[in-house]
């Protein structure tokens, strides 16, 4: 398998989706076999990437969890892939934002401890999903 890098450094901000304050994400180049390392520069902590997150994929995916903590309060890093939920929007007939709402409730539960491996806990947390979207105004994203 080839392993491959950054050539260059890449650097973009936004606005922090849980403080609204302005944020920076630096992409810099690794060296070989490195992995993936997530650096919190403005407290100095350095977290790596693990598969325990990820899963087996060999693809793209339309959202990662981070969860770093769950007590006194959830502190997480929740990671969505543009390209992957437009694609996923369009197949599904469905609209972005709605997509995106039920991506980052997916997310959010993840980083609650929810999991989707077993059928019983895929059904408890799809029924939690579908509960929260529609609070917030969205269809149910398994009643298609």
């Amino acid at each position: 398998m080839y392993r491959r890098t950054l050539r260059r450094e890449v650097a973009c901000t936004g606005i922090g989706l849980h403080s609204g304050r302005p944020v920076r994400l630096r992409l810099r180049p690794a060296p070989a076999e490195h992995g993936i390392r997530f650096a919190r520069t403005d407290v100095g902590v350095e977290i790596p990437a693990s598969l325990a997150h990820i899963g087996a994929q060999d693809h793209a995916t339309n959202v990662l969890t981070f969860d770093y903590a769950r007590e006194p309060v959830v502190s997480a890093d929740l990671v969505l892939c543009a390209p992957v939920v437009e694609r996923e929007a369009r197949a599904l007939r469905i609209p972005l934002q709605a997509h995106y709402a039920h991506l980052l409730v997916h997310g959010a539960l993840h980083a609650q401890g929810w999991e989707h491996e077993r059928v019983r806990d895929a059904k408890r947390m799809e029924a939690r999903e579908a509960a929260l979207l529609l609070a917030l105004g969205f269809a149910a994203p398994y009643a298609r």
